[in-house]
């Protein structure tokens, strides 16, 4: 066990892979990474996508027969990426069964374009449910308004969900309180509760990067200091509050009835944890956030950075008084994190928007290079 991504296990901690290509999985890359790291899931999004099919060879083959089938771009994003999911999912099935539904999840994400619809989320999700056909996909959401409503349905049907692009402290209690609902809705049916699985992603260095940009306009405008002495400190000490929210709930009366039909927590994911500030340790957001039923989706970066030089402990809990203290102090200062958190919510949409639609662009290139045909921007 001398690799400490191993370690976290110990300490009640899953690490996810926040990536996948197909390649990775053909190869055996991804095998190895199972079971040299002890990673036990995937998760992707528009993004990651993007960066796989467009930054590689892997998919060319597969886009040039497509193209000469007459598939549309959109047609050919879903067939590669239904695929690369299906493939991961039945490579992590043996830790799925292992772990007894705990781990071993893909994730794929609804069009980004949804966020903000309800029903047609809940009627795209259904789709790619079935089209799957895994009991150990999980299906991304984002936590908007219009999704926790989806979340919501989608729970209640039995669909795995992870809960995508949290940032704020009381979106989060919604998601919770949603999953609740759904499960409860199951409940009432008589329809079992044991295998349905959902994690909460909270995003966390776009909170830093943010914050930390107001903070020091607000001290160079004003010589306002307040908030500066919580530069760097902002995401870890929310993902730390909604640790304690976490346990408030599922530790709580209302979720142990829920329990005892075989009800599982919503675990905390933690997203978007590769350090963007070079002056910041590289596995900033993995050690400070180690603790029990939580996920750490790592990039491959990240993933090994901590491999390298990461010094597991459990510090989750520990700095509750020092992340309470960080809040106040923006607060005090005029800095509203829950405010700042639905300007996060809307840029955190718009970038996957871009991502996808730079994809099915990119695929377009490929499909019309293949029918030797001028690009149509009409797509």
């Amino acid at each position: 066990m001398t690799n400490p991504l191993l370690h976290l296990q110990t300490f009640g901690q899953s690490a996810w892979l926040d990536f996948i290509r197909r390649g990775m999985v053909t190869s055996g890359e991804m095998q190895r990474l199972m079971e040299d790291c002890g990673v036990q899931g995937v998760t992707s999004n528009p993004s990651i996508f993007e960066k796989a099919i467009v930054g590689s060879r892997d998919y060319d083959d597969r886009i040039h027969a497509l193209a000469l089938e007459g598939k549309t771009s959109r047609e050919i994003y879903e067939d590669l990426t239904l695929d690369d999911v299906r493939r991961t999912a039945d490579l992590f099935r043996r830790v799925y069964d292992q772990t007894e539904g705990r781990d071993g999840f893909v994730s794929l994400e609804v069009s980004p374009d949804l966020a903000d619809d309800a029903a047609g989320t809940v009627k795209e999700a259904r789709r790619l449910w079935r089209l799957l056909n895994r009991p150990n996909v999980m299906i991304k959401v984002p936590g908007t308004r219009e999704g926790i409503t989806a979340i919501r349905q989608l729970i209640a049907e039995g669909i795995n969900v992870n809960v995508t692009l949290l940032f704020g402290l009381s979106r989060y209690r919604d998601v919770c309180e949603a999953y609740l609902e759904g499960l409860a809705a199951r409940m009432a049916k008589g329809l079992p509760l044991g295998r349905v699985a959902s994690v909460a992603s909270f995003f966390l260095s776009r909170i830093d990067t943010l914050v930390d940009s107001l903070s020091d306009q607000r001290r160079q405008e004003s010589d306002d200091d307040r908030s500066c002495h919580a530069l760097g400190q902002t995401a870890i000490a929310c993902a730390m509050a909604a640790y304690e929210i976490y346990k408030e709930i599922f530790h709580g009366e209302r979720f142990s009835a829920l329990a005892a039909q075989g009800a599982r927590s919503q675990r905390l994911l933690w997203a978007s944890t590769s350090t963007k500030n070079p002056s910041e340790s590289d596995v900033k957001y993995v050690e400070a956030l180690i603790g029990p039923d939580t996920v750490n989706t790592l990039t491959l970066e990240t993933l090994n950075a901590y491999r390298d030089h990461g010094r597991p402990a459990a510090r989750l809990e520990e700095g509750i008084a020092q992340a309470r203290d960080v809040l106040d102090r923006l607060h005090t200062s005029g800095i509203d994190v829950e405010k700042l958190s639905d300007r996060l919510e809307e840029e955190g949409i718009l970038k996957f928007i871009r991502a996808f639609d730079g994809l099915i662009e990119s695929i377009e290139r490929k499909r019309m290079s293949t029918l030797k045909v001028p690009l149509d921007r009409s797509f």
